[in-house]
């Protein structure tokens, strides 16, 4: 006979690494009671991620940690790439803030882990449990079952509406659900090297692309250096983290490597994978656990913090009755492609920038020397624009049909300085805060809208806001703005609103907790294009919200809170 289910909650989480705490940290926004269940008693102390770019400093942000977070963090470091001869043939940092944020910036993964919980004290209905290990899974039409084990081998079971693995690249959960995990283990292994009091004065990343050994050196916060070498085939993982082999490997690179204080080393293999779904029944994938990519480019933690920003609103509007709950499946469809995009721009990273063979790393060094000089390509890669960027062509977005307007839908907005009532100013996402938003640029789009419109937007949870320019007297020459606007006014104080709606032939954008377009318009078509958004994602009126619906057959849970959201009129 099976153990009685000890507790119940709305999402449970299993693994507490950056990528499930950024979550919970989400959800606990969202005002959805949490349980984080952790197998290790304590943050691992290894040398793990070490970049953080714009779209995950807006994700802490909208956590309310991106000051916390950046406390630990060296913002917008240049990247360097070398040739075999030491010659710099290639620097990335990108000048860009659209998203509010600079585009590189490091830090120490073991610190920003601590901060993250440290987060998590601020809501009540968090709970972050460590010493915790997932032995058994099972999921129905209602809910989920999960069997946790503790150090002293007691076990209890917990009833959940979702359970989000974020359990790294053995993931537990994946294994239960028995999903492919596909891709490639990369042959070469890598010795990760970090010491402290930095003896070099290099205050940027360095990719070092030497046949004899390729190998990265980076500048960490509070003084830390990282070496990360590639290793040779007979070369042992395990013995060449002995200190004299670490010695010999630093040996070229420090005056005096016995000098140094290393604090940490451990040897990586590089993976290439992505699992067939991120969505199974109740059961999401998220970071490691959905995908695993190669540290070329900086992007493995990166991905996964972008899975929780994607995933946490979803999971909170369903369960607070206002998404469909088979819009859950909108996760896999808007995050897999681009995990696998970026898994692949990784390996041909890796592939070009660790090549071994002397002969093609000499006519790769002559292309990259020669190209440098030509400006469009010498801007492509300063500001990244290799970089795949997110763009949800189905999921919850709403195409019109109009291409032009089509072709900005499934994008994040922008996030420029604006004021509200002189105030100051203020980065967009912190006026809007964790809803949707709807953005008329000088007019106002709700002015003809019925009261149905203006239910339905309260029943999804968005509030109104009518962007002028700045420092404009009242109503702006020839714009439509009512003299009782139907939403908070605010001023776009550096142009960067003008400069998006600029030519673009639309008038408002509706802007989900994400901060990515889930619709745009013109002012005649705001009311049939947002109800025609509306009654594609709303879940019905007499639907039960899905807080609602995971007790175990035979017993009856908790009603959920009553929703009292409103949009102004």
């Amino acid at each position: 006979m099976s153990s009685p289910v000890e507790e119940e909650v709305p999402v449970l989480i299993i693994g507490a690494g950056p990528v499930g705490v950024t979550l919970a940290n989400l959800l606990g926004t969202y005002g959805v009671r949490t349980l984080v269940a952790e197998r290790s008693p304590a943050v691992l102390d290894f040398p793990r991620a070490v970049g953080l770019d714009d779209e995950a400093l807006r994700t802490f942000q909208a956590t309310g940690l991106a000051d916390e977070m950046l406390r630990d963090m060296i913002q917008n470091v240049p990247m360097r790439m070398y040739t075999a001869r030491k010659q710099c043939f290639a620097e990335i940092l990108p000048s860009t803030r659209e998203f509010g944020w600079f585009r590189r910036n490091l830090f120490s993964q073991p610190l920003g882990e601590k901060t993250l919980r440290r987060g998590l004290a601020r809501f009540a209905d968090v709970q972050l449990r460590l010493g915790l290990e997932l032995v058994a899974l099972a999921q129905d039409e209602a809910g989920v079952t999960a069997t946790l084990r503790d150090e002293a081998g007691a076990e209890q079971q917990v009833r959940a509406a979702y359970v989000v693995a974020c359990d790294g690249g053995r993931s537990t959960v994946r294994e239960m659900l028995q999903l492919p995990y596909e891709g490639r283990t990369h042959p070469a292994k890598w010795v990760v090297i970090e010491c402290d009091q930095d003896p070099l004065d290099a205050p940027y990343t360095a990719l070092h692309c030497e046949p004899e050994r390729p190998y990265v050196c980076l500048r960490l916060p509070y003084g830390l250096r990282r070496w990360e070498f590639m290793l040779f085939p007979g070369e042992d993982g395990e013995q060449m983290l002995a200190p004299d082999k670490v010695r010999e490997l630093l040996r070229r690179h420090v005056a005096d490597p016995s000098a140094l204080n290393v604090i940490r080393a451990r040897v990586y293999t590089h993976n290439s994978r992505v699992a067939a779904s991120f969505v199974s029944g109740r059961v999401c994938l998220a970071g490691d656990a959905a995908h695993i990519t190669p540290p070329w480019i900086g992007q493995g933690l990166n991905a996964g913090i972008r899975d929780a920003f994607n995933l946490g609103w979803k999971l909170a509007w369903i369960l607070q009755g206002r998404l469909r709950p088979e819009l859950l499946a909108s996760y896999h469809d808007e995050r897999h492609a681009h995990a696998k995009a970026m898994i692949d721009l990784a390996d041909t990273f890796g592939a070009v920038l660790s090549q071994r063979n002397a002969l093609l790393a000499w006519v790769r060094d002559r292309f990259f020397m020669a190209i440098r000089g030509i400006p469009a390509v010498r801007d492509y890669v300063l500001q990244m624009k290799f970089k795949p960027m997110p763009r949800f062509v189905r999921g919850v977005v709403r195409n019109s049909g109009v291409a032009a307007r089509d072709a900005l839908v499934g994008r994040m907005f922008i996030q420029p300085n604006v004021e509200r009532r002189r105030g100051g100013a203020e980065k967009l996402d912190d006026v809007v805060g964790a809803r949707f938003a709807l953005i008329s640029w000088r007019c106002d789009a709700l002015a003809d809208a019925p009261p149905s419109l203006r239910e339905q937007l309260a029943r999804l949870g968005c509030d109104h806001y009518l962007a002028v320019r700045s420092r404009s007297a009242g109503n702006e020459a020839g714009s439509p703005m009512p003299l009782q606007p139907s939403g908070t006014v605010i001023e776009d104080l550096e142009n960067g609103l003008h400069l998006w709606f600029q030519g673009k032939d639309v008038d408002w954008v509706l802007i989900r907790p994400d901060r990515f377009i889930a619709a745009v318009g013109r002012r005649d078509d705001a009311v049939a294009e947002l109800g025609a958004f509306c009654d594609t994602v709303l879940a019905p009126m007499d639907a039960a919200p899905a807080a609602q619906v995971m007790a175990p057959a035979g017993r009856a849970a908790e009603p959920a809170p009553a929703q009292t959201d409103a949009i102004a009129a």
